[in-house]
């Protein structure tokens, strides 16, 4: 298992050694906010003096970048600050109909115990058949593999390919969702806010 874990470790940093910063490490320029109520980013996030990006995790909604990005490799690393709650990184962000305070996307899950979960956003589709009964809200595809987040506290790793409206994503080096014709196909990278405290760093993006 530590042998496991050290590979995982290896894997997170080669890939993120090799894709370009997305936070400039002083503020949040190329970022926006939109959250109910209205709050300004300084009041929900800080850049810590070691580039670690600090959140307190609410009011509900998300921070997004200005850019838009279609294919490309993202890397993620997360850790909860306090009691482990409810989080996502958010693909695609487009304009569009809201679910409440979520945008039209595709949400990569982060939540302590589904990390690596799907959940279609807002309408946003793709091809595989979810997981959740019929009707149930939210509609999810649920990871595929046995969890591979890490205990509370702890930094975990994903990385998440998305080519030409395919989507994978990897949980500290173990592959847990695959889905294809995602619609939207292209959009905005952001991070929710659901409630619960966190901390980001090496947060990353490769154009493919």
């Amino acid at each position: 298992m530590i042998r496991k874990m050290m590979s995982a470790a290896v894997l997170l940093v080669s890939v993120a050694a090799q894709a370009d910063p997305m936070f400039n490490g002083r503020d949040f320029a190329g970022w926006e906010l939109r959250t109910d109520p209205a709050a300004v980013i300084a009041d929900v996030f800080k850049v810590l003096p070691d580039g670690v990006i600090e959140s307190t995790g609410k009011p509900s909604g998300f921070l997004a970048t200005q850019a838009s990005y279609r294919n490309y490799r993202l890397h993620v690393e997360w850790r909860w600050t306090g009691k482990p709650g409810n989080g996502g990184v958010l693909l695609h962000v487009s304009d569009g109909a809201m679910d409440r305070v979520w945008p039209y996307s595709l949400q990569v899950q982060t939540k302590r115990g589904a990390a690596g979960d799907l959940l279609p956003m807002a309408g946003a589709t793709f091809a595989e058949p979810v997981t959740s009964a019929p009707g149930a809200q939210p509609v999810i595809k649920a990871h595929t593999a046995p969890d591979s987040e890490l205990a509370a506290g702890e930094w975990n790793g994903a990385d998440i390919v998305c080519r030409d409206g395919s989507v994978e994503v990897t949980v500290n080096g173990v592959v847990q969702n695959r889905v294809s014709q995602v619609k939207p196909s292209e959009g905005r990278v952001g991070f929710q806010l659901e409630g619960a405290p966190y901390q980001l760093r090496n947060v990353r993006l490769e154009k493919l």
